[in-house]
């Protein structure tokens, strides 16, 4: 089995790159890809584990590029992490991250809802990506919120009272550097994001590829977006999006998969042997 989008406590996982490892091989999966926000730390000791363990690792990231003011997810498979320019570039995303988080926190303190920095940051690390749901369990702990879910729908969401948009980059600025760090760019879960208008734009500056399979998108969903993928020109991809035990997100491990036939397609297209 395949799944082409996981992520680790490099970002806003619960699992760390080697036990995440353990719990793919548990759940029979074969191929996987690390896809953390913004960061490509986890890969290193993903990698180890994955080669220990029998796994194929596809190096990958999901970076957050902005428009109108809302946040447009894009994958990206195969990226060389020695790629200079990605990395200044994902440099620049998590003090941006980090800027925002403040300014959520700010707003929170102003609503009479206090959290402390700790509580939400912790002890950082050295490539660690922070975003919303860090603030999110913090409220939850602190007793501000009865679950992610409730802290997303009162403070953190669009319409969330301490909610405070992003700043960044254009869609096809983000698909443009992954291309350059020798990457294949994919629209991440679109049935979510609600821009399908934007996509014959976005493949126009080097988008090769649509996640049709993903646990928010249902049998209809599906279905239409690997016919777009075949009108658009554009390789599918999928997976479960797992953050974690005990994370109340997407699906579990497994439940969630990218066909093999898709698979062999993507790395064709991105130019790899299969």
């Amino acid at each position: 089995m395949i799944d082409l989008h996981l992520h680790t406590t490099a970002s806003d996982g619960r699992s760390t790159p080697e036990a995440l490892i353990a719990e793919a091989a548990s759940a029979g999966l074969r191929v996987i890809s690390v896809t953390d926000h913004d960061t490509l730390a986890a890969l290193p000791e993903a990698r180890a584990a994955a080669h220990a363990a029998g796994l194929d690792l596809v190096p990958g990231i999901e970076v957050t590029a902005v428009e109108d003011a809302r946040d447009l997810h894009i994958l990206g498979y195969f990226v060389d992490e020695r790629h200079e320019p990605l990395a200044a570039f994902l440099v620049e995303q998590r003090a941006d991250r980090r800027r925002r988080v403040v300014e959520i926190l700010d707003r929170l303190s102003n609503l009479g809802v206090p959290l402390e920095k700790d509580q939400v940051f912790g002890r950082e690390s050295r490539g660690r990506a922070i975003g919303r749901p860090a603030v999110a369990r913090a409220l939850v702990a602190a007793g501000h919120a009865a679950d992610i879910n409730d802290a997303f729908a009162r403070y953190l969401g669009h319409d969330g009272s301490a909610y405070v948009p992003r700043r960044g980059a254009r869609p096809e600025d983000v698909i443009a550097l992954i291309r350059r760090a020798g990457g294949l760019a994919s629209i991440a879960h679109p049935g979510k994001s609600e821009r399908d208008d934007r996509l014959p734009a976005l493949v126009a500056h080097g988008l090769g590829g649509i996640e049709a399979f993903h646990p928010d998108h249902t049998d209809a969903d599906i279905a239409r977006y690997v016919a777009l993928a075949q009108r658009l020109g554009l390789a599918v991809t999928g997976g479960s999006d797992y953050h974690g035990p005990g994370s109340g997100r997407s699906a579990a491990l497994g439940h969630v998969t990218l066909p093999e036939t898709r698979y062999a397609d993507l790395l064709e297209r991105a130019g790899r042997q299969t």
